[in-house]
């Protein structure tokens, strides 16, 4: 099973974590699944920008993103050719390593 590894990030795993991911599975699911607490102010509907991450290895193996995705990772904080929106990434059968940014944009608080 591919593996997601996530580096150290201040405020939600400041350790760093590894976790097993399903292929098929999104990111922002897998990271939940196991305790990494990524942002996701639209319920990982795509509608916002909280879940952004940076794929530091592995972004080609992912499914490639849609327009509505594009779109709007143009408004994320800290954007690089590599960002992905954590819950519209979906696991194939490589390993990642998965950058968690710093800041995210939020507009929307919610209790999780």
């Amino acid at each position: 099973m591919p593996q997601i590894i996530f580096l150290p990030h201040e405020e939600i795993c400041p350790e760093g974590a590894v976790i097993e991911a399903e292929p098929g599975t999104t990111i922002c699911d897998a990271a939940l699944q196991n305790g990494v607490e990524i942002e996701h102010a639209c319920e990982k509907s795509c509608a916002c920008t909280t879940c952004h991450v940076i794929i530091r290895e592995g972004l080609d193996s992912l499914v490639e993103a849609e327009e509505e995705e594009d779109d709007l990772l143009d408004k994320a904080w800290g954007l690089e050719p590599e960002s992905r929106l954590s819950c519209q990434a979906v696991m194939a059968n490589e390993d990642l390593v998965v950058e968690i940014p710093k800041y995210t944009i939020n507009m929307v608080s919610e209790s999780h």
